[in-house]
């Protein structure tokens, strides 16, 4: 089994799907609001503790955010929000994230994606979520032996997630159990706990609020024995 560091290395030079490719490096660089600034434009590792006993399961990079700064839910609006709920629970140093560098360290959680590459308009396709799945298959057979809860932010991770826990091992049934906000499966000595996901979309219409999100957030930490 490869580090985590190893891990990072092969990932980040991953160029499998030619349409994540052409985006992720074109759309660079295209925003006015970050214009000059270097985009990192390549796969996005895992974030956070190597013995995390919490994962979070986002989508994938945005192309402003995590394809810019070249770390997970950092960036842009929906890691501010989403930081802002880690560090209120206890599971962050500090509530921004801006760049790699800033100080930021996560206690006890790691975050990742299904996809690792930015997709147009937010959207990977079947195909792409599957070449994708993986590095997060391998990244959860890393964090086994201290994982104990998962968040999941959307019905596409959940989706994604499923499998590669099924296929790991983990005692999923079938049928598969459906995605909702505030669901809680036990797949053996893991609990996975829906969430919505914090895109801005879901903040701006009040689908998602923080008190929401800090309730799911607050309930996996306990499972995981953080809080």
């Amino acid at each position: 089994m490869r580090t985590f560091a190893e891990l990072d290395a092969a990932l980040v030079e991953c160029r499998a799907c030619p349409r994540l490719v052409a985006w992720r490096e074109s759309v660079a660089g295209t925003k006015a609001a970050f214009a000059g600034q270097r985009y990192w434009a390549r796969p996005v590792p895992g974030f956070g503790a190597e013995d995390a006993a919490l994962a979070v399961v986002g989508l994938a990079p945005s192309a402003h955010g995590a394809n810019r700064t070249g770390r997970m839910f950092t960036g842009d609006p929906s890691g501010d929000f989403l930081f802002r709920v880690l560090f209120d629970v206890g599971l962050a140093s500090q509530p921004t994230s801006t760049a790699i560098g800033d100080g930021l360290e996560l206690r006890g959680t790691r975050l990742v994606s299904p996809v690792r590459c930015a997709p147009p308009d937010n959207r990977p396709t079947p195909v792409e979520r599957n070449t994708c799945r993986h590095w997060l298959a391998e990244e959860l057979e890393l964090l086994r032996p201290t994982l104990r809860a998962v968040v999941v932010l959307g019905a596409f991770g959940w989706q994604a997630l499923l499998p590669v826990l099924s296929a790991a091992g983990w005692p999923v049934p079938a049928p598969r159990p459906a995605f909702a906000h505030g669901a809680v499966v036990k797949f053996g000595d893991l609990a996975v706990f829906g969430c919505y996901h914090v895109s801005p979309r879901n903040v701006q219409t009040g689908r998602v609020t923080h008190p929401m999100v800090a309730a799911v957030f607050t309930a996996a930490a306990t499972a995981a024995g953080l809080i």
